[in-house]
């Protein structure tokens, strides 16, 4: 029951609303209302935890802009430039790894609800760089970031909010000399378009004129001007604020095709109410290095977030997997080997970790192989050719390399 001088209290503050509107109409002019779409997403919360509701953003009609302000804060835990000692050790200090990365593209960073879980290629690499710090992939929180609004991925590692990113992000010149620092590339990517295969369009020629979803605040937005202007075709882009708008527009038939990664595509296309209905184009306008970022100046933690992405590939040049691990640390005479897994040498404790880093990477995450097939291989419902991201000693055009462990 609501008390009297609260009813009171919200009928008056309702009259003064309604005058106040009145009043900045032009005289004898009626009100009308404008539309407002709003959408749902069940999206987790910023520190890694669902949230007891779904968030609701408000999207104005005419523009297709999602308010920045109506989406939900990340809140550092601690910021490096106040925090003294470097970045490994506050996260030892901490007992924790803190890992941005994205909670709502299934293959690469996703979170399920019901579950409690996160999975994802981005989400393993999180777990490789805690498995090397603590031999304990588990110790890490993720933390669910956008490429705009108060959850912005790089304003988040800058703030130190996160203490490194992997998210499907795009190493470029611009960002690096944004105060972010870059780590080695995990996946070779381009950009793409899918589109309903219905409308027969099959080349970039036939998007002339169409309407073309993409994510603001991205390097797919910028690629998609600077590429059609150059080939002279004209095109309506329209912009939404991360991809639980995008995918949904795309799908609803706000635009006549949505572009991004081709990884990317291929992901959010099982996404889809009828997945079979849509074709990702074979051109590319682009070339993306994914990888990734930190914040600048620590050259210990860039070395640390480096070696443990070039652990995984080392491993898989030198045939050492989940598999045989065990195996290879207690028979393996390379030296090779014995070098990654800690067995010789005293790399580790030079890099501020144990000299058993790589060993442990691989025990309880994998070599860069095991990461890829568990999230995007083929007993995977996204099933992606590797491409450039094989190895460069195991043929078939790989360019994934890494630097000796030696």
């Amino acid at each position: 029951m609501i008390r009297p001088h609260l009813l009171a209290f919200r009928v008056a503050a309702l009259t003064i609303v309604l005058l106040l509107a009145a009043c900045s109409l032009p005289f004898g002019q009626q009100a009308t209302p404008e539309p407002v779409i709003v959408i749902v997403t069940a999206t987790p919360d910023p520190r890694g935890q669902p949230t007891g509701a779904p968030i609701a953003t408000s999207v104005d009609a005419s523009t297709d802009v999602v308010d920045p302000a109506a989406t939900a804060t990340v809140v550092p835990e601690e910021n490096p430039t106040t925090v003294s000692g470097s970045m490994l050790e506050r996260v030892k200090a901490r007992g924790k790894l803190i890992c941005g990365t994205n909670a709502d593209l299934p293959g690469f960073g996703f979170y399920d609800n019901v579950r409690g879980r996160w999975s994802g290629f981005d989400v393993d690499f999180c777990r490789a760089l805690a498995a090397a710090i603590f031999a304990d992939a588990q110790a890490v929180e993720f933390v669910s970031l956008n490429t705009s609004g108060q959850n912005e991925r790089f304003e988040a590692v800058r703030s130190g909010s996160v203490d490194v990113l992997f998210r499907n992000t795009t190493w470029t010149l611009g960002r690096d000399l944004a105060q972010l620092a870059f780590g080695p590339t995990t996946f070779h990517d381009g950009q793409t378009f899918m589109v309903r295969s219905a409308t027969q369009i099959t080349s970039l020629n036939d998007l002339a004129g169409k309407k073309i979803c993409v994510a603001r605040g991205t390097t797919s937005a910028q690629n998609l001007s600077d590429d059609f202007a150059a080939r002279g075709i004209s095109f309506e882009q329209v912009l939404y604020d991360d991809e639980n708008q995008l995918y949904p527009a795309y799908d609803r038939g706000e635009c006549d095709a949505v572009t991004s990664d081709s990884s990317q595509l291929a992901s959010k296309r099982q996404t889809l109410e009828r997945p079979e209905d849509h074709t990702i184009l074979g051109e590319r306008i682009s070339r993306e290095p994914l990888g990734p970022a930190f914040i600048e100046g620590d050259e210990q933690w860039r070395d640390v977030v480096s070696w443990v992405v070039f652990a995984t590939m080392y491993a898989e040049e030198l045939r050492v997997d989940q598999t045989n691990v065990e195996q290879m640390k207690a028979t393996s005479t390379d030296p090779r080997v014995r070098r990654l897994l800690g067995l010789e040498g005293d790399f580790g404790t030079t890099l501020g970790l144990s000299n058993d880093f790589g060993y442990q990477i691989v025990r309880l995450v994998g070599n860069y192989a095991d990461i890829y097939n568990r999230n995007l291989g083929p007993s995977t419902p996204f099933a992606m050719e590797r491409g450039p991201n094989k190895a460069w000693n195991l043929g078939a055009g790989g360019v994934l390399a890494s630097p000796p462990f030696r």
